[in-house]
């Protein structure tokens, strides 16, 4: 009988860490993913990237057993598996780490790690393994995380790696990572990214989804793009340039990145003058003109978001006062910013912006019920004909009016807050991190609404951590520290992102 040990083991050596062949999955109206292929290495870095649509989302979840596919085959080590649920995921050594954590705010690091798996000696709890673990795992992550207070008190770069260090606890052997960069200042991003390089030299192999190309060209060894929910393509390390993502991400050519049109300036319109409310926002005056987009930047917790919401009466402003084309305006509440004609677009558009659980047209309705009502009635028939000619004129993808919100992609539903603001007619608009979350192809199709505003003689604020974005859209920027603005760009064509940097941190 020949020998044929050597042979299976040679097999098993080429075997990837994870393959997927022929994974489909639909839902009711929608096939969200359609005959996709992917292998992933010992000791790489695979990004997954795609337009908000493409299936990321679905193929992340069957990977962490929240769906099980319709037709098609997983393979972890060359063994077939398959997921009936996340635990069985994280059995199989498949760690995800959503956009949004799974952690318990009021517990400790050490609690939220061994939650659900507490080490005990003889029956009873010991804290002292745990805590040793836990300083072992940190320690192979290279950070120092408090492992006494509570996960709520902590930054969100610690957080993240606390969600980290629970799949490595659990004997992780695969990591899949949602836009773990939302929400973190660039020092953060460069931590995190050596955190990502040193776990690729243990061997892990992970799966970094992200819409922020520049990131992936630093840390990833391959990408696979989808579209439609099709596997297009898989580009090498030296096939990864922007233009090349790009162009397979969104299916054309784009041009231009930041499509910003001249502006056609008149006079002032929004005039804030002196803005106060304790120590986040500190005598903040600026003015934006007819047609202008004035950009406002800044690190986290400069002030940004806090200006805004003062502006739109979310919060109560100290002292200051707001002008609206020569009108001083005395706003208490978001009812009169909107009444005043002001309209702000949130940062945290599936809390802020949406009611998730309601339809699309619910929510375009739902700041506009005067203009579709008749003697206390809403006129439904002019109440849909509005909501089709926005869904037509932004190119909202939605199978139907009655489609929940939640279902929809984040450049979608970004699209249907900002249908519901143009329908009030409001004469100055607040872009609070309006392409965050969202990928290029949507960016896109969101600057050229912005530049649609602009002719039209809106004015625009656009408050955006991403300096390209602010470079490339404003025609002024503002740079706030510590609830100042302590900088302006009068000549963005003509700045950098250091100098911006620069005014950022004081």
């Amino acid at each position: 009988m020949a020998d044929t040990s050597g042979t299976l083991v040679q097999q098993s050596i080429r075997s990837p860490l994870l393959q997927i062949q022929g994974l489909s999955k639909s839902f009711p109206g929608v096939q969200a993913l359609h005959d996709v292929t992917l292998t992933l290495e010992r000791g790489e870095v695979l990004a997954l990237l795609g337009e908000n649509g493409a299936g990321k989302s679905t193929l992340i979840k069957i990977l962490g057993g929240v769906y099980v596919p319709d037709q098609g085959t997983l393979s972890i080590d060359g063994k077939p598996i398959s997921f009936a649920s996340p635990r069985a995921a994280l059995d199989a050594g498949v760690g995800i780490i959503y956009q949004e954590f799974n952690l318990a705010p009021s517990l400790t690091a050490v609690e939220n790690l061994f939650l659900g798996q507490e080490q005990t000696t003889w029956g009873f709890f010991s804290r002292r393994t745990e805590r040793t673990r836990a300083r072992e795992v940190f320690g192979r992550l290279g950070v120092d995380v408090p492992l006494d207070v509570p996960c709520h008190t902590l930054s969100v770069a610690q957080q993240q790696i606390i969600e980290i260090a629970k799949a490595l606890i659990r004997n992780a052997k695969i990591l899949v990572m949602d836009e773990p960069t939302t929400a973190l200042t660039p020092s953060e991003v460069h931590r995190l990214l050596n955190v990502i390089a040193e776990l690729r030299g243990q061997g892990f192999g992970i799966i970094y989804v992200s819409h922020r190309l520049d990131e992936v060209q630093q840390i990833a060894d391959r990408a696979t793009v989808l579209r439609d929910g099709r596997h297009v393509a898989t580009l090498t390390r030296d096939q990864l340039t922007r233009q090349t993502i790009i162009e397979w991400m969104v299916g054309r050519r784009i041009e231009n990145e930041f499509p910003k049109q001249p502006a056609r300036l008149g006079p002032d319109r929004l005039i804030v003058t002196k803005l106060c409310r304790g120590n986040s926002v500190k005598e903040v005056s600026f003015q934006v003109r007819a047609g202008e987009v004035v950009g406002i930047t800044g690190l986290v917790g400069a002030g940004r978001t806090e200006t805004a919401r003062l502006i739109f009466g979310a919060d109560t402003r100290d002292s200051g006062k707001i002008e609206l084309d020569g009108r001083e305006l005395s706003i208490r509440h978001p009812r009169d910013a909107i009444r005043a004609g002001i309209c702000l677009l949130t940062e945290d558009r599936k809390h802020q912006g949406l009611m998730l659980e309601r339809s699309v047209q619910e929510n375009f309705s739902l700041p506009n019920l005067p203009d579709f009502s008749n003697g206390g009635f809403v006129q439904s028939r002019r109440e849909r004909k509005a909501w089709d000619e926005y869904r037509q004129t932004l190119q909202i993808k939605v199978p139907h009016r009655d489609t929940l919100a939640t279902f929809l992609s984040g450049g979608n539903q970004q699209k249907v807050v900002l249908a519901k603001w143009l329908q009030t007619n409001a004469s100055v608009v607040i872009f609070d991190e309006p392409t965050r979350g969202i990928d290029v192809g949507a960016k896109y199709e969101i600057y050229m609404l912005i530049n649609r505003l602009a002719e039209a003689g809106k004015a625009i604020v656009m408050i955006s951590s991403e300096l390209p974005e602010v470079l490339g859209m404003s025609d002024r920027i503002l740079v706030m520290h510590q609830g100042r603005i302590v900088g302006e760009v009068a000549e963005p064509c003509q700045a950098t992102q250091e100098q911006i940097m620069h005014y950022a941190v004081g």
